[in-house]
């Protein structure tokens, strides 16, 4: 979804979505491809017709990502992954790292003490209270497609991974991004994947998990900071 060519002008921004779910990340994509190329990654595919692209495993989705890297864009891109996503765009980096100029995790997930179920939805709970309601329909419909038994197979494999112990071998700069009020990716696990990053820098936004939907400006303005820092 995106911009039809990625080798006309500027760097190419490539998003990636939270548990396979695009739709509340195309308000930020019309941002971004106004000022140049820019796509959003509909991985692992849950509403194609002829199936999933790979497993709904964080793994097997980078793995996905990183092949699309050297195959499609025409040039280095700036990668940008939120929440699942972020983990996703994390490993693809770690992959290709000649792929990506930089990288921006936004809202990444999960700090070690939500890596078991039962904290994990109280933190959901805590952060659902500060979300619109507009992101529901901009997300469900994934969701319906993909089911509940696919869904909790990419949440385990999300909750079983460790980007911390990834951060080190990137790189390229990395901004980690966090929503005010985003118990989900709590300000001092934000903190923990900048010092692990050797080039990392945090930022607060307004908002919780879903900061990007809701406030898609400030989400592709920092995109755009890092597309700038690439020149």
């Amino acid at each position: 979804m995106g911009t039809p060519r990625l080798d006309e002008r500027g760097v190419p921004v490539v998003l990636v979505p939270g548990l396979g779910a695009p739709g509340y990340l195309l308000r930020t994509l019309e941002r971004c491809a106004r000022s140049g190329p820019a796509r959003v990654l509909d991985v692992p595919g849950f509403g194609d017709r002829s199936g999933p692209a790979c497993p709904e495993r964080v793994e097997a989705i980078a793995a996905t990502v990183a092949r699309w890297l050297t195959v499609v864009p025409g040039t280095p891109v700036v990668l940008a992954g939120h929440s699942t996503g972020a983990q996703v765009a994390l490993h693809a980096t770690a992959r290709v790292p000649e792929r990506v100029r930089a990288l921006l995790l936004l809202a990444p997930t999960f700090p070690p003490r939500l890596r078991r179920m039962r904290p994990l939805v109280g933190a959901f709970a805590r952060t659902a209270v500060h979300e619109v309601p507009g992101v529901v329909p901009t997300v469900l419909p994934s969701y319906l497609k993909a089911g509940p038994r696919r869904l909790l197979r990419y949440i385990r494999s999300a909750q079983a991974d460790a980007p911390e112990d990834v951060l080190s071998s990137v790189t390229c700069p990395v901004t980690v991004v966090a929503g005010a009020h985003d118990a989900l990716c709590p300000p001092e696990w934000a903190a923990c994947l900048t010092h692990r990053a050797g080039r990392g820098r945090s930022v607060l936004v307004p908002g919780a998990h879903a900061f990007p939907h809701r406030y898609p400006a400030v989400t592709a303005a920092l995109v755009a900071e890092a597309v700038k820092g690439t020149a």
